[in-house]
C-alpha cells in the first residue's frame, strides 16, 4: 500500500480556492485525475484546472450551486461519463454567515445550513451508485473543529459542520459493505482568503487556544485528505480527523 493515487480519479467541491485548491491539487500531485466544482469564481477554477494538467492530469473544472441535486447528479455523471469511474469524493464546499443568535436571521441560518450540509447530502447520494458499481470508493468530508466545540457567534456554522459528521458516521454504516468509506477532516484556525478577513485581535486569541501556538496551513489539511483518500486508510471509516494543533483537545 501507497499513498498514490494513480489510476484514480477524484471530484473535490469547492475546489477553486483555499483549502479546497490545495486538497484538488495535492490529489492531482500524487496520480489523480481531479474535477473540481466552484460556484461563481470562475477565473480560479480555470487557473487550478490548468495547474492539475501541468502536473500531467486530466481536470474538468465544473460550475455548479452546491444545493442543487439535480446539477450534483449531472456533475458525477459528466465525470463518470467521461472518466468511466469515480474513485475519490471530497465534500469541501462551505460559506460562513456569522452574528450572534440574537441578530441572525432566517436566511443567514438557512443559507449556511443548505450549503454546508445539504451539498454533503447532495454529493455523496450522487456518487453512491457509481461507487458501488465501482465497488468501492472514499468519501471525505470537510468539517471544523467548531462542529465539534462549538463557537460563540457561529450556531449556523457550528450547526451545520456537526451535521456533517453525524451525516458521515451514518454514510459509512450504510456503504461499509459495499466497500465504501466516509471520513471526515475537522480543520481548526487554517490560513485562507476567509480568515485574511478576521481581527486580528481574535487571530492572536485563536493562537493562544492552539497547543502548537500557529496557524494551520492549507496544505496540511490537503494531506491529511490524501491520507484519507488513499489505500493507506483503507481500514479506517466513519472516524473524525482533527487538523487543529491541538485546538479541540
Amino acid at each position: 500500500m501507497s499513498l498514490s493515487l494513480e489510476g484514480k480519479t477524484a471530484l473535490v467541491t469547492g475546489g477553486s480556492r483555499g483549502i479546497g485548491r490545495s486538497i484538488a491539487l495535492m490529489l492531482a500531485e500524487y496520480g489523480a485525475d481531479v474535477a473540481l466544482t466552484y460556484h461563481s469564481s470562475t477565473d480560479a477554477a480555470n487557473e487550478v484546472k490548468e495547474e492539475i494538467e501541468d502536473l500531467g492530469r486530466n481536470a474538468k473544472a465544473i460550475q455548479a450551486d452546491a444545493v442543487d441535486l439535480d446539477r450534483a447528479d449531472e456533475v458525477v455523471s459528466a465525470i463518470t461519463d467521461d472518466w468511466e469511474k469515480l474513485d475519490i469524493l471530497v465534500n469541501n464546499a462551505g460559506i460562513t454567515k456569522d452574528n450572534l443568535i440574537l441578530r441572525m436571521n432566517e436566511e443567514q441560518w438557512d443559507q449556511v445550513i443548505e450549503t454546508n450540509l445539504k451539498s454533503i447530502f447532495n454529493y455523496s447520494k450522487a456518487v453512491a451508485k457509481p461507487m458501488m458499481r465501482n465497488r468501492g470508493g472514499s468519501i471525505v468530508n470537510i468539517s471544523s473543529v467548531v462542529g465539534i466545540s462549538g463557537n460563540a457567534g457561529q450556531s449556523n456554522y457550528a450547526a451545520s459542520k456537526a451535521g456533517i459528521i453525524g451525516f458521515t458516521k451514518s454514510y459509512a454504516k450504510e456503504l461499509a459493505s459495499r466497500n465504501i468509506r466516509a471520513n471526515v477532516v475537522a480543520p481548526g484556525y487554517i490560513v485562507t482568503e476567509m480568515t485574511d478577513e478576521l481581527d486580528e485581535d481574535l487571530l492572536d486569541a485563536i493562537k493562544e487556544d492552539t497547543p502548537l501556538d500557529r496557524a494551520g496551513e492549507a496544505e496540511e489539511v490537503a494531506a491529511t485528505v490524501l491520507f484519507l483518500s488513499s489505500d493507506l486508510s483503507s481500514y479506517i471509516t466513519g472516524e473524525v480527523l482533527r487538523v487543529d494543533g491541538g485546538m479541540a483537545m
